[in-house]
């Protein structure tokens, strides 16, 4: 029995040595595990490579802006500021201590009105001993009167000699002269007393207050210490617009040409003008043109020295386009029809983005965007078929 049953024993098929046994199959797992794995990174870093090396489609930005409708019919732009065709810095004639300043910088002054006043007390002495001369000379001068004609009659009877009446009307003819200096010096006086008191040469609003009482004002200002101008003024009503324009496009710029005018400070708001004068001379510096327009109306919120913007127009400009609120407006190429809608993309993360818009108006080679936009944002500012959703692009350097 026992040796049937070792032959039986030798008669088993070893299956491990054949490669079925169970650590031979976790080896073909483990290796179809580990060749499944590497095919997906190549896969994915295939794809990595291929977006990252790709440029994609290489665009330029433009900002949507605010535009007036003006815009269309201009020939040419410029920058310039408001300046008051009449001003003055207020000064004294004479020197002294500011003792009195009655105004402060947006007052309104009338002519002749008296803004400020120096200390006084020494010319007014002056005036007042030159006065006092003058009663002297006018006493000497009754006294003098009545010696000459006693001397006339004393004279017509023989009485006295000729040199005693000559001498008589000598005295009277001083007097007669003295008063005459007297009074001049009085006048004199005066102007000085005069000069102590700073008035208003025109019209005006005061715009900058240049000294403050117990400073010490002289004509010129010779000292360190000193100030030469009490208040700066300015007439409202004349003011102007100063624009520099360059020498190469003077020649599009005439007298009378219309302009529209928009403050920086307020650009929704246009204020129609026209080229009043052309300087004619150039800076050297700054190859430029000084071209001055006047304003056909404007409110209170013209100041000077507020930077503006010229647009000059071309001759067929509607005049009540300046008066039109400007209005939102990018490139007329920015906007495309996608599925029967406006659109304009922007661009996030290097990805063109779809945004719907509502549209306007053209303005030259501008469109109006009432919705969709505000302004200062940045779209893409030509619009082609391969742009579309979420393509990838580069933004092209200005």
């Amino acid at each position: 029995m026992e040796t049937q049953n070792v032959e039986l024993a030798s008669l088993r098929i070893d299956r491990s040595s054949q490669g079925f046994g169970p650590s031979r199959r976790s080896r073909w797992l483990r290796r179809i595990i580990l060749w499944t794995v590497i095919i997906a990174v190549l896969i994915a870093g295939f794809l990595f490579l291929k977006d990252y090396l790709n440029p994609g489609i290489e665009v330029q930005l433009a900002t949507a802006s605010l535009t007036s409708p003006a815009q269309a019919n201009a020939v040419l732009t410029a920058s310039g500021y408001v300046v008051a065709r009449r001003k003055a810095a207020v000064a004294s004639k004479g020197t002294g201590t500011l003792m009195f300043l009655g105004v402060e910088e947006g007052d309104r002054v009338k002519k002749g009105q008296v803004i400020a006043r120096l200390e006084d007390s020494d010319v007014a002495a002056t005036l007042q001993r030159a006065r006092e001369n003058l009663r002297v000379a006018e006493a000497d001068l009754k006294d003098a009167k009545q010696s000459l004609e006693r001397e006339r009659i004393l004279l017509n009877e023989g009485v006295v000699a000729q040199a005693e009446f000559d001498a008589a009307e000598a005295r009277y003819n001083r007097v007669v002269a003295s008063i005459d200096a007297a009074k001049f010096a009085v006048k004199e006086a005066e102007v000085a007393v005069e000069n102590t008191r700073i008035v208003a040469p025109f019209d005006g609003t005061v715009l900058k207050k240049n000294a403050d009482v117990g400073e010490i004002v002289a004509p010129l200002a010779g000292a360190a210490s000193s100030r030469a101008a009490v208040v700066t003024i300015a007439d409202m009503s004349s003011l102007e617009v100063d624009a520099d324009v360059s020498e190469a496009n003077i020649t599009r710029v005439s007298p009378n040409q219309n302009c529209e005018v928009r403050l920086d400070a307020y650009p929704e708001r246009g204020y129609l003008a026209y080229v009043s004068k052309i300087v004619p001379t150039a800076d050297r510096a700054k190859a430029t043109v000084l071209v001055k327009i006047k304003f056909n109306d404007y409110d209170h919120r013209v100041l000077p020295d507020m930077s503006a913007k010229i647009t000059f127009l071309s001759a067929d400009f509607a005049q009540t386009a300046a008066s039109t609120r400007p209005v939102l407006t990018v490139p007329t190429t920015a906007v495309a029809t996608r599925n029967g809608r406006q659109v304009v993309y922007q661009v996030k993360e290097d990805r063109a983005v779809e945004v719907p818009v509502v549209v306007g108006r053209p303005i030259g080679n501008l469109i109006e965007i009432k919705q969709g936009l505000k302004e200062g944002q940045k779209v893409i500012g030509k619009i082609d078929e391969r742009i579309q959703p979420d393509s990838k692009v580069s933004v092209k350097s200005q």
